[in-house]
């Protein structure tokens, strides 16, 4: 006997709604981790272009900051945590006893009737969680999702690691997604270089290690063609943006990108990193977050460990 399931009635489109952003209170400088791998403030300075980041306190665990972030991204839209139907958590830097960081931030808004779950696809977290955000509204299975990239990335760096010890910070970024009339969140260019995944990779004792020269050159190489294809995607070419907004890896990359993409001096540059670090799958949503007073189209990019990539446009909120 054959039977016809009945199926959910979806949404033309989905956007973004808000967007917030927490920083711990902690700010450290160059200084403070240079007299820790043999450095300087100007070595790191012309390394990255990073003058500080932030380091959260004990009281800062990845669900506090990402409650936070994601409370505020959800008064900002209006939307009552009741109404949320699930809650995306990106991160890669969770050490806690439960397994999964997202249904502990889903209790701590209130939004008990939602489906909660973490996405590790380290610092493309974000762009990768934003695309099964999409799916679900314009699939019908959800009306709002709150979205959250969260790290505390110095639970898995060494301090001591000339390599990493500069460039990471800690912190939290969200948005709220609901439907929309028309598409305001195009279309997910992704993909991973599993081949390479040595160069960013965790050790046998969990502290992450990286071949900086290695991911540098793949990342400038990577990131403008998944930009363009994206673009493409979006039926936009770069003069459309209003902004680009990469994951805040080093501002040597962004700057590298923006060059061979050609942006305007219009479009406005996310360049969060120079005070804020690398703060993993939370980078782009906090970098959205810190940018003026913009409306428009935006490209995101991320790119990160395992070595996995993905982008869109987005109209920014």
């Amino acid at each position: 006997m054959s039977i016809s399931l009945q199926s959910r009635n979806g949404h033309p489109g989905s956007r973004i709604l808000s967007v917030a952003s927490y920083r711990p209170r902690t700010e450290v400088s160059n200084e403070a981790v240079a007299a820790l791998i043999d450095s300087s403030d100007d070595w790191i300075r012309r390394r990255s272009g990073i003058e500080s980041r932030r380091h959260a306190a004990i009281d800062e665990n990845l669900a506090t900051m990402a409650t936070a972030a994601a409370a505020k991204a959800l008064a900002d839209a209006g939307i009552d945590p009741g109404n949320v139907s699930a809650v995306l958590v990106a991160t890669m830097s969770h050490r806690g006893r439960a397994t999964t960081v997202a249904p502990l931030v889903a209790d701590a808004l209130g939004a008990s009737k939602a489906g909660a779950l973490d996405l590790g696809a380290a610092c493309a977290g974000f762009p990768y969680a934003l695309a099964t955000a999409d799916t679900l509204v314009r699939g019908g299975a959800a009306d709002h999702v709150v979205l959250v990239g969260a790290e505390r990335m110095t639970d898995i760096i060494d301090e001591h690691d000339r390599s990493t010890a500069f460039l990471f910070g800690d912190g939290a970024g969200a948005v709220v997604v609901g439907p929309a009339a028309r598409c305001g969140i195009g279309p997910v260019v992704w993909g991973a270089d599993g081949a390479r995944h040595e160069a960013l990779r965790f050790d046998e004792t969990g502290i992450l290690r990286m071949a900086g020269p290695e991911v540098f050159r793949w990342a400038t190489s990577v990131i403008p063609e998944v930009a363009r294809r994206a673009l493409d995607a979006a039926g936009l070419s770069a003069g459309d943006l209003a902004a680009f907004i990469p994951h805040q890896a080093n501002l040597r990359i962004t700057l590298a990108a923006a060059k061979a993409l050609q942006l305007s001096p219009q479009v406005h540059l996310a360049t969060d990193i120079t005070t804020n670090g690398n703060t993993g799958a939370a980078s782009i949503p906090q970098a959205m977050a810190a940018l003026p007073d913009v409306s428009g189209p935006a490209l995101l990019v991320g790119f990160g460990a395992g070595l996995a990539y993905a982008a869109q446009v987005i109209e920014l909120p």
